[in-house]
Order: structure tokens, then sequence, then C-alpha cells
């Protein structure tokens, strides 16, 4: 070869990338599976979050899987009891399987290791399935067809390492009663020392915060009504009274620990951003929101308005008005909300306008609200705060007398009862008596007029389930113009009557 040729041929060898091989450890491997079959108690160590796709040789993969068939049978894992199913036709490194697993045996670690070695083996194939997700992150990329936006391919990238992230988690399992009795006099503890003496956050109407204990973390709260009470109003209401009390302190490690109030992630699936927000400032600034639609405005009532808006301004209330959102998506978003920004309560409005992740034509769907309710109760958990979601309820209301509505009128009501941990329910019968106005001048009339002055502006929250509180009805005050609800003056409250 000339010395030239030989010298390309030298650089070309030195500048090509090295070959990288998917992490692995087949050491590791050898050493869980030994002490398994050694002690089948091992596999009890690490069977919660160790699946047999989570080992890289194929061999080790296959003996796992039939190790855990047979173990969680009641039968004994031994090489003697596999070798039955792993056929005897196999060459490994010039050993035959009975030959093979009678090592992994006999060069076992103790069972005090499976853990470790269990979760090494976890980690790695983490590892491997983030290089897959990378891989076909880049090559979608490249060739993604002309319909398919890049929004569209973030969220799926998203969706897929949210899954990774909780395909396995092994931080579960039981936790000693002691530390959760210490938990639960932390929170009596914080909620003695918080205004209203709450555990949970306050939504600011205080009677309904004294039977509830506030929003509690980790509840599922569903507030349901029929089109015209005023659930996205009150879920309104609250949102921004959760949001507009926001206090906290920063810890040693720099993170903001939450005091009072809370950051807010509010899902809109039905109204735009722009639409919820001047409901909260027709609330806040006490003008109707239909002048300021209309740009009907007095000097005054636009003075409020930018007041009110300069006040707001710092609020931690987030909106996401995106349509059509899909559970898988919507878990994503506030997940991403809580590590960047914080997040204490999510709203959800409302559930049956979100979609689940399998196809619409394989999935009726009851199913598909089911999969959406769980995985919001999912969410609340993992996150640890509470989620408001808003339902529909069925016309079955309608045809009764007594409109006022119970689980049963709940849309899809198995899996929404279900999973939820409170039910709420909004009801005015101001609406109904309204459009029952008999012709004026009547005897009748002059009792509907009576019985209008009576209803007008008195709404009730009715709690018809409570994991951890008393049912009951709430009765509340409600400015339709402006869409606020608030604290209803009653009778043991009002000064003494001279």
């Amino acid at each position: 070869m000339p010395q030239n040729e030989a010298t390309v041929h030298k650089l070309d060898t030195a500048q090509a990338p090295a070959y990288r091989q998917a992490p692995h450890n087949v050491e590791a491997e050898q050493a869980l599976l030994g002490a398994v079959l050694v002690n089948n108690e091992a596999f009890y160590r690490v069977s919660d979050f160790l699946l047999p796709d989570h080992f890289f040789d194929p061999l080790h993969r296959k003996v796992y899987e039939i190790t855990s068939s047979l173990v969680r049978g009641g039968k004994i894992a031994t090489p003697i009891t596999l070798k039955t199913f792993m056929g005897p036709d196999q060459d490994i490194g010039g050993l035959t399987i009975s030959q093979y697993l009678t090592r992994l045996a006999t060069e076992a670690t103790t069972i005090i290791n499976a853990a470790d070695y269990g979760q090494t083996i976890y980690d790695l194939a983490i590892r491997r399935s983030l290089i897959q997700i990378g891989e076909e992150v880049v090559n979608v990329a490249y060739d993604a067809p002309v319909d398919m936006p890049p929004g569209e391919q973030i969220e799926e990238a998203e969706r897929r390492l949210f899954s990774l992230a909780e395909s396995g988690r092994y931080d579960g399992g039981f936790a000693r009663f002691s530390d959760a009795l210490k938990d639960a006099i932390d929170m009596a503890s914080a909620a003695y020392q918080r205004d209203g003496h709450l555990s949970g956050l306050a939504t600011g109407l205080d009677d309904l915060d004294r039977v509830m204990g506030g929003l509690q973390p980790s509840d599922l709260i569903i507030l349901a009504g029929r089109p015209g009470m005023g659930k996205t109003s009150l879920a309104t209401n609250i949102a921004f009274n959760v949001a507009k009390n926001y206090r906290f302190e920063i810890q040693p490690d720099g993170t903001p620990k939450t005091l009072d109030g809370g950051s807010v992630g509010f899902f809109s699936l039905e109204m735009s951003a722009e639409q919820l927000a001047t409901r909260v400032i027709a609330e806040q600034a006490n003008v109707p929101s239909y002048k300021i639609r209309r740009g009907d405005l007095m000097e005054e009532e636009f003075s409020r308005l930018v007041t009110a808006s300069q006040d707001m301004q710092s609020v931690p209330l987030y909106i996401d008005d995106t349509g059509g959102l899909a559970i898988a998506q919507l878990t994503a978003r506030a997940r991403r909300l809580k590590r960047q920004r914080g997040l204490d309560l999510i709203v959800v409005d409302y559930i049956q306008l979100l979609t689940g992740s399998g196809k619409k034509g394989n999935e009726n769907r009851v199913q598909e609200i089911t999969e959406i309710t769980t995985g919001l109760k999912a969410l609340a958990k993992e996150l640890n705060v509470p989620i408001i979601g808003l339902s529909q309820l069925s016309r079955q209301v309608e045809s009764r007398d007594d409109k006022r509505p119970q689980l049963s009128d709940l849309r899809e009501s198995g899996s929404i009862e279900q999973d939820a941990d409170v039910v709420m329910f909004v009801f005015r019968e101001e609406y109904y008596v309204k459009n029952r106005m008999p012709k004026e001048g009547t005897e009748e009339f002059f009792k509907w007029q009576a019985e209008m002055e009576s209803l007008a502006g008195v709404a009730e929250v009715i709690i018809g389930k409570q994991r951890h509180g008393p049912t009951g009805t709430v009765k509340v005050q409600f400015d339709a113009d402006v869409t606020r609800f608030g604290n209803l003056a009653r009778a043991d409250h009002l000064p003494a009557q001279m």
C-alpha cells in the first residue's frame, strides 16, 4: 500500500466514531437471577418494579419471566424446575441451559443484595428506553410528514417520556404507620396555624370551607351542574381566591414552600383564556361582564377595571385553553407547570371535553370517561394537589319536580362517582322559578314575585359525596351580573336588631 494511502487509512480509522453499545450489566443480571434461584424470597424484593423487559440479555429475560410465573403460582423456581420450560437445545458459550442455570445458582450473591442489583438493572433499562425515544424523536424530526406540526411531535415525545417515568416506579410500597401518623399530626399543626384553621386550600366561601376543611391535597373534586347554574363561575371564583391568597417562603434549598393560597393551573377546554379573564376581572372590579364585552363602560367602571387588572398582574393563575386536550397531554402539562412554576390546585373545565388515549372507534365513551377520571385521580395523588373537575349532568334532572341534582344525575356517573373524593352540585332554584313567570297582575304572579324575592341571589352548593366529611347543602350568594359567588349573610352573623 502506498505511503499516502496508508496515512489516509490511519486517519480514517482514528477519526471514526467509537462504537457505543446500549448500557447494560450482564453480571448484575446473572447475580440477581442466581440469588432468586437459590432463594425465591429474593424475587419479592424486586417484583414490585422489575419486569422481564428490563433485562438486556434475551435469555435472562426468559429466565426471569418463567421464574416470575412459577413463584407467583406458588411453585419453586430452581435450575431443575426451570429446565423443563427452557428447551434443551440452547448453547450458551459452550454450556447447556441446565449447566448455565446451575452456574447462576452456584455463583449467586446473597439475597441481601437482590434489591440493589434489581435497581441497577431497572435503571439501565430506563436509560436504554431513553436512548430509543431520543433516536425516534430525531428520526421523526428529520422525516416528519408535512401535516405533522412540530408541536404535535413535542407532545408525543413528552407523552412517551412521562409514560416511561410512570411505567415502573419503585418508590411505592408499604409505609410505617408511625410515619403516616407523623404526617397526619403535621397536617393538623399546619391547619391550626393557618388562617381559618383549614387543613386544605381555602375556597373563599366560609361555609363551604367549614364543611370541607378546604380543598384537600390529592383529592379529586367533581363540581357538577346543569347549564346556567354557574359551575364555571364557581370554579373560576375558587381558583382566583386561591391564587390571590398565595403566600410562600424560600426554604434553605432555594425552593418555595407554600404558606397560604397557592399557584393554580386552569385547563379551560370550553372557554378561551380571554373569556375566562373577562369573567375574573368582572368579578374583581364589580363590573358586569356584558358591559366589558360591549365596551359600554362609565369612566368610574373603566377606572375600576384598570385598578383591578393592575392588582391581578402578579396572581399565579395559569390558563391553558387548548381544546380537545387528551388526558395524557393534560397530565404532561400539569407536571411541567409543577416543575417550572409550582402548582397547588388544578381546575379542569370540563372533563367531558377531555379525550382518552385510545382511538375513538375502538373505545366507548364510558370507558373513555373511566380512563379520564382514573387519570385525574392518579395525577392528584402524584402531584399531591387537589383537582377540581367540572362535569355535566344528564337531562333527567329537568324531568323531576324537584330539580336538585343527585349523584345518579352525573353523566357516565359510574366512574366519576367512584373515583371522586368529593362530589358537589351547584343549584340555583331562582333559575327555574324565573322561567315559570305567570301573567302579570294575577294572584299567581304576586306569589311568584314573592318567591323570586326570597330566592334572588341565593345559590346552593350541594355536597353529595365526601370521603372525609359530612354531606349536606351550603347556601352561598350569587351575583349573576358579575358571575361572583360570595358568602351569604346569615342570621346568626348579623348585628343585633335594636
